[in-house]
């Protein structure tokens, strides 16, 4: 415990220092919230809507944290280090190179979770934003996002054989999520066949999820999101489990 909690200060503070992470995760979702109260106020989200625009688009700002972290934040640290050959010097050490992975995870899991909180209270300080559904369902949900996301980039970050490479897969993946997934571009406004697109998207059926959840919609109608983020999480971890590259 003493060793986790030496090297997370360590990597925390070295992600502070890099500010990717701080503009990304946590004042980008917060600039969203402002963007779409100012644009929306408390427009209805369609007509006969009997939610607004900005509590449809909750639950999809945030995840903008949660994917510029575990899409893009991961599998680049994870491949910067097993090409400076960190991972492997950790597995001539007393400590294990899991530990390093760990601290990554819990480092930006911090970063979504701070996201959510100042999401959160920008939009009920500024624009009166309530959760209509269960708090309880939606951090479940919130969690679940988190967890896929994050394996998805533990995949691409232990399977890419350098940085460059990580770096290409890592980006093929965020930016289409970030802008079809309805996380920054939302996704009511986008055209049928668009939506369709979207929809092959893993963070889509995440962001499904959320809004269900702060809506209050029926769990049934959220069924196939549901399953396709843990199988997707369960593969990704398998996969990264058996053919992790260490070095």
């Amino acid at each position: 415990m003493h060793a986790f909690s030496k090297l997370f200060k360590t990597e925390f503070k070295l992600s502070l220092r890099g500010m990717d992470m701080f503009i990304f995760a946590i004042c980008m979702p917060v600039v969203m919230v402002i963007i779409l109260g100012v644009i929306f106020g408390s427009k209805p989200a369609f007509e006969g809507a009997n939610y607004t625009f900005l509590e449809q688009s909750f639950g999809a700002v945030a995840t903008i944290a949660i994917c510029a972290g575990g899409v893009m934040g991961l599998p680049l640290v994870v491949s910067d280090y097993r090409h400076r050959k960190i991972l492997k010097r950790f597995k001539v050490t007393p400590t294990s190179p899991v530990l390093i992975l760990a601290v990554q995870v819990v480092n930006y899991a911090l970063y979504s979770i701070v996201s959510l909180i100042l999401v959160y209270a920008t939009a009920a300080a500024f624009f009166g934003y309530q959760l209509n559904g269960s708090w309880l369902r939606f951090l479940g949900g919130y969690f679940l996002v988190m967890l896929t996301m994050f394996s998805i980039g533990l995949l691409v970050g232990g399977l890419a054989p350098n940085s460059k490479a990580a770096g290409i897969y890592a980006s093929l993946l965020y930016f289409p999520m970030l802008i079809f997934s309805g996380a920054t571009l939302p996704y009511e406004i986008m055209p049928v066949g668009l939506q369709k697109a979207a929809d092959l998207l893993p963070l889509t059926q995440g962001i499904k999820l959320l809004k269900a959840a702060s809506l209050g919609l029926p769990s049934d109608s959220v069924l196939l999101p549901v399953i396709v983020m843990i199988a997707l999480a369960v593969i990704c971890i398998g996969v990264s489990v058996r053919f992790f590259r260490w070095e």
